[in-house]
């Protein structure tokens, strides 16, 4: 004999009923659950993992900052009045410490420091505009002469007669230059870095390289005899 289907105990108007009664619930509980995690993600420890996070694969890969250069950073720093710790982060940004090849942005910034032709020459010269590559002939891309003519930041640092973007003091001396002349003297870093290149997000990865640099070098220092 066939078997008998066993009736539903719930009747076709009763699950309907409780369909509506249970979808208020469903969408006070999923409204609920949205306001505690956005709650949850304001909280600072959230914000400081959250931080950690994005960072953590750069610091996997991490570049140690080369000793070997720390005396030109402070020669420049001094000339020009600011941290020598802000240049070694610019340097760690731009180029990881001059190990980016070849030194050419695809956009067109050039050398260890990465200045836009028109930025090291001067935007006063004839036909500069955009972005700011510019149609600079490369004898006047590093003559002091066509430099100090058109306001440009280009400094000749060893005295060899061209300031030259892809020459390591000459490059580190006129970003000390440039952060100098836009507000890193007077203390307005966050400015002077802005002004370097116009992104929230390059500030905060310059300063985070800053104030690390600032510890580790303090640090150091306090633990000569």
């Amino acid at each position: 004999m066939p078997k008998k289907k066993k009736k539903s105990v719930l009747s076709p108007k009763t699950k309907a009923l409780m369909i509506v009664l249970l979808l208020p619930v469903t969408v006070t509980v999923y409204t609920l659950m949205i306001i505690t995690w956005q709650s949850v993600r304001e909280l600072p420890i959230v914000n400081q993992l959250t931080a950690s996070a994005k960072q953590l694969p750069d610091q996997i890969f991490e570049v140690e900052l080369p000793e070997k250069y720390i005396p030109i950073y402070k020669q420049a720093a001094d000339e020009y009045g600011i941290p020598w710790t802000l240049l070694a982060a610019h340097h760690r940004i731009e180029t990881r410490f001059s190990t980016m090849d070849p030194l050419v942005s695809p956009v067109g910034a050039e050398g260890h420091m990465q200045f836009m032709p028109c930025t090291f020459v001067g935007w006063s010269y004839p036909g500069c505009g955009g972005l700011g590559k510019g149609e600079i002939p490369e004898k006047d891309k590093t003559d002091p002469a066509v430099i100090q003519k058109y306001g440009g930041y280009g400094v000749d640092a060893n005295g060899d007669g061209k300031a030259d973007p892809y020459d390591l003091e000459d490059a580190i001396f006129s970003a000390a230059n440039y952060l100098s002349q836009n507000g890193a003297a007077e203390g307005e870093l966050e400015q002077a870095i802005y002004m370097y290149n116009r992104s929230d997000v390059y500030v905060q990865d310059i300063l985070y390289y800053y104030r690390l640099y600032e510890e580790r070098w303090n640090d150091k220092k306090n633990e000569q005899p």
